[in-house]
């Protein structure tokens, strides 16, 4: 409870702009925390190569594997005809069906930790306009009262380069796994079709 309040303490000279500044960070960071256990529980789960081809000479789909390798074989079998031909496209589907997955949410992480700066920016233009407000009614000699503007201006520029760094960060390594995954999967698919 205090540690609450302490962030209602530090968050309350920011004005209006900390909400969407907050309620962005919030979903940028629930989304990352998605990707990061979905990518681990694809890496943890999944099949080696070697054990896919096997699966796919004996016709058995992997056993409580639910990785990416296994997620495909799986749905390969259960669509299998047979005709060679018809069996490359079928992969190639399976392949399609699982890509979007390994892409999801990653564009709107992006785009939250490029957008907590500019709601940062915001709150230091409303800050600055706050401050000369106060300057056009009291003039320069009271910087007591000027302080609330400038407290604001500075207080949502830092919450915005706090949330945003970070989710930068995030967001390119959550890229660079998602590459890695889309590379593992091409792969796989390469190696089955030569296995047909």
């Amino acid at each position: 409870m205090d540690f609450v309040a302490q962030v209602y303490a530090y968050l309350q000279p920011g004005g209006i702009v900390m909400f969407p500044l907050v309620i962005s960070s919030v979903c940028m960071w629930v989304l990352i925390i998605d990707r990061v256990l979905y990518y681990r529980q694809l890496g943890r789960d999944d099949i080696p190569l070697r054990q896919a081809v096997g699966m796919l000479a004996a016709k058995a789909a992997p056993a409580g594997a639910t990785g990416l390798r296994a997620g495909v074989v799986t749905a390969f079998l259960a669509e299998r005809t047979g005709d060679r031909d018809l069996d490359k496209k079928i992969l190639d589907r399976c392949a399609m069906r699982a890509r979007p997955s390994i892409r999801r949410a990653l564009a709107l992480i992006a785009t939250l930790a490029a957008v907590a700066p500019l709601f940062g920016l915001l709150g230091t233009v409303t800050g600055m306009i706050t401050t000369f407000d106060v300057i056009a009614l009291f003039g320069t000699g009271n910087p007591k009262a000027m302080a609330g503007g400038i407290s604001e201006a500075l207080i949502t520029t830092q919450s915005g380069l706090t949330a945003a760094i970070p989710g930068l960060f995030m967001s390119t390594y959550l890229m660079r796994r998602a590459g890695r995954l889309e590379g593992r999967l091409d792969e796989t698919v390469a190696v089955l079709k030569r296995h047909l």
